[in-house]
């Protein structure tokens, strides 16, 4: 059942933002939030995708399986984010599996609703190519984080995306186990560790599930800061 809050969070996600008022308050009222708990399946890879999903509350991973039986992280997804667009309006399969990493509340959104109105009103074609360039975008903003940052700095980028503030010092929570939060960020466990260990000499404290950081402003500065500079400031 749908709460007075998650109307909103749904009007201001990828797969709505851009859609007229009257089409997005047609497609929330015909569709359905929904709860998982932590581990729970929300589709598997290769199953025919027939619904898209916006996140109201809580953190959903989306994995695929390799050949060889491993399991490599594609995203993490949070509040107001939505997944399942491109594959969805083609009648395709899932390329990935979604699984609920932490107890979470999706809005689930059929496809063939969004489809049917896509024939009747162009405008929200419109508004799904936004939302799948928008997808497109985030992907290449990961692989260059991938390709041009250290281990440390994609940990302290991480890390800055949960902070509330631009300056000072700041506590965050970590919002869901390191392993996790390790394959999120094209690393082993053991180099996450090393990360943290790292980070430290910028200001990062990392105390079971807590990370305090001592200034904000100085942690964004190490962020910018090439590959080599921020190497030799982690020693």
């Amino acid at each position: 059942m749908q709460q007075p809050a998650d109307r909103q969070i749904a009007m201001e996600s990828i797969l709505l933002a851009t859609a007229p008022a009257d089409v997005a308050s047609t497609i929330l009222d015909q569709s359905e939030a929904r709860s998982f708990e932590r581990g729970a399946t929300i589709f598997l890879q290769s199953e025919p995708a027939h619904s898209v999903y916006v996140v109201l509350e809580g953190w959903v991973k989306l994995f695929r399986i390799s050949q060889n039986g491993g399991e490599a992280i594609v995203s993490v997804m949070t509040k107001g984010q939505s997944f399942g667009e491109a594959v969805a309006f083609r009648n395709d399969a899932y390329p990935v599996t979604a699984e609920a990493a932490t107890d979470c509340r999706l809005l689930q959104v059929r496809a063939n609703l969004i489809l049917t109105m896509m024939k009747s009103r162009p405008e929200v074609c419109l508004a799904m190519l936004a939302s799948t360039y928008k997808h497109l975008h985030g992907l290449v903003a990961q692989i260059e984080q991938l390709t041009a940052q250290t281990g440390a700095q994609r940990v302290a980028e991480f890390l800055l995306e949960l902070c509330p503030v631009e300056e000072g010092p700041c506590a965050v929570t970590l919002p869901y186990d390191k392993v996790l939060i390790a394959g999120r960020l094209g690393m082993k466990p053991e180099s996450l560790s090393r990360a943290f260990a790292r980070l430290r000499s910028v200001g990062v404290k990392i105390s079971q599930n807590q990370a305090a950081i001592s200034d904000v402003r100085r942690l964004h500065t190490y962020v910018e800061s090439d590959r080599a500079d921020a190497w030799n400031w982690a020693q």
